[in-house]
C-alpha cells in the first residue's frame, strides 16, 4: 500500500503539463506569440517524455526504481523552475518545461506502473489506473491553483512555473523513496527492449497505431480546450481544464478495471470509437451553454483510458516483468501524436476554426479502433518467454 500511495503522489506531479491550456493565453499576452507557437512547449514535452521512456527501462535496471524516479523528480522540478525565467525569453519555457521537464517525467513515469503490476498481479488494469490516476488529477489541481494565481492574484505565468517547480521537485523525490518491487518479483528481461524488436512482436504494431490515434485525439482537445469554444470566458476555460483532468483520472481507473473483466480488443476499440463520437459531436456540444464542460468531461474520460489500457495490454500479452521495457517502446506513440496540438494551432491561426483538425482526429481514431479490434481479436499465446531470459 505505501507503494501505491507514493505512486499517486508522484503522478500528481508528473501530469502537470496536461494543464498547459491554462497558460497559453497568458503566455501569448506576455510574450506576444501566436497560438501555434504557444503550443511548442507542450509538443516538445510530449516528444521528450516518450522518447525518454524508450530508455527508461535501462535506467531503472541501472539505477533502480528509486534512483530513476528521484532523478526524474530533480529534472522535472528543475525544468519548471527554469521556465520561471521565461520573461527573459520564450526558450526558457520551451526548454525548461518541454525538454528538461519531459525527460524528467519520462524517467519517472514507468516506475509506478512497473511496480504496481508486480505488487497486484491479479488486478493489473485497475492498479495501473489507480497508480497513474494522479497524472490526470494533478493537472486539475494545477488548473485550480494556477488559475486562481493568474486571475485572482495577478501572478505571471512565470511565477506560477517557479512555485510549481519547487513543489514538484520535493514531492517526486520524497515519493521515489517508496518505489520498490515486492519480494520474489520476476526480474526484468536481461536483454533490453528496443523498437525494432518490439515491432516484431505479434500485435505490437496494431497497439502502437491505436495508441497513437487515442493520444492524438486527447492532445488535440486538452492542449486547445480553452480556445475550442470561442465564446468561453476565462473561468469557463479553467473549469474545462479541471473537468478534463478529473475525468482523465477517473477514466484511468474505470477503463483499467474494465480491462480486467472484458476482452482487451473489445475495450480498446470501444475506447477509440467513443472518443471519435465525442469529437464528431463537439460542434453541437459547443453550441450549448455548458458544452465546453461536457466536451472536456467526455473527452477526458476516454483519454484517461488510453493511458492505462495499453499498459494493461502489454502486461497481459507479454508479462508484468516486460512492462518497464516494452511499454516504454509502445509509449513512444506519443511522439507522432504530440504534433497534433501544434498542427491544430496553426490551422486555427489561419482559419479561426478547429473543425478540420477535429474531423481528422475523429476519423483516425475510428481507423485505430478497427485495426486494434482486427489484430487482437484472434487468440494469442503470451510471448513473455521471448524477452524474459533472452
Amino acid at each position: 500500500m505505501p507503494v501505491l500511495i507514493a505512486s499517486v503522489a508522484m503522478t500528481l506531479c508528473l501530469g502537470a503539463t496536461y494543464s498547459w491550456s491554462l497558460f497559453v493565453d497568458p503566455l501569448k499576452s506576455s510574450l506576444s506569440i501566436g497560438q501555434g507557437t504557444a503550443q511548442i512547449p507542450f509538443t516538445l514535452f510530449f516528444v521528450a517524455f516518450p522518447v525518454t521512456t524508450l530508455f527508461a527501462g535501462r535506467a531503472i535496471a541501472q539505477f533502480g526504481m528509486r534512483g530513476a524516479a528521484c532523478l526524474g523528480g530533480l529534472l522535472l522540478g528543475g525544468g519548471w523552475i527554469l521556465a520561471g525565467f521565461g520573461a527573459l525569453g520564450f526558450p526558457f519555457v520551451a526548454i525548461g518545461i518541454g525538454i528538461i521537464g519531459g525527460v524528467g517525467v519520462g524517467l519517472a513515469y514507468l516506475v509506478p506502473i512497473a511496480a504496481g503490476v508486480q505488487w497486484f498481479p491479479r488486478h493489473k488494469g485497475l492498479v495501473t489506473g489507480v497508480a497513474i490516476a494522479g497524472f490526470g488529477a494533478g493537472s486539475a489541481l494545477v488548473a485550480f491553483a494556477g488559475g486562481r494565481m493568474l486571475s485572482v492574484h495577478g501572478a505571471t505565468p512565470f511565477a506560477v512555473f517557479r512555485l510549481l517547480g519547487v513543489v514538484y521537485l520535493a514531492v517526486v523525490v520524497l515519493a521515489s523513496t517508496q518505489m520498490r518491487l515486492p519480494p520474489g518479483a520476476t526480474p526484468a528481461p536481461r536483454k533490453p527492449w528496443n523498437l525494432p524488436r518490439a515491432f516484431r512482436e505479434t500485435g505490437f504494431s496494431a497497439l502502437y497505431f491505436a495508441m497513437f490515434t487515442g493520444l492524438m485525439a486527447g492532445f488535440l482537445v486538452i492542449a486547445n480546450i480553452k480556445q475550442l469554444s470561442t465564446g468561453a470566458q476565462h473561468a469557463q476555460g479553467v473549469a474545462a481544464v479541471a473537468l478534463f483532468a478529473f475525468t482523465n483520472a477517473a477514466g484511468r481507473i474505470v477503463w483499467g478495471a474494465a480491462s480486467d473483466r472484458i476482452r482487451l480488443d473489445a475495450v480498446l476499440s470501444a475506447n477509440l470509437v467513443l472518443q471519435a463520437l465525442v469529437l464528431l459531436a463537439s460542434p453541437v456540444l459547443l453550441r450549448g451553454d455548458n458544452g465546453l464542460g461536457a466536451l472536456a468531461l467526455l473527452a477526458g474520460f476516454n483519454y484517461g483510458g488510453v493511458l492505462v489500457l495499453y499498459a494493461a495490454a502489454v502486461a497481459n500479452r507479454w508479462g508484468a516483468e516486460n512492462v518497464a521495457g516494452l511499454y516504454g517502446q509502445l509509449f513512444s506513440a506519443n511522439v507522432p501524436a504530440s504534433f497534433a496540438p501544434v498542427a491544430a494551432g496553426y490551422v486555427f491561426d489561419q482559419t479561426a476554426s478547429f473543425a478540420l483538425p477535429v474531423a481528422v482526429a475523429a476519423a483516425t481514431a475510428l481507423a485505430g479502433a478497427w485495426v486494434v479490434r482486427k489484430a487482437l481479436s484472434a487468440p494469442h499465446a503470451r510471448t513473455q518467454g521471448q524477452g524474459q531470459n533472452a
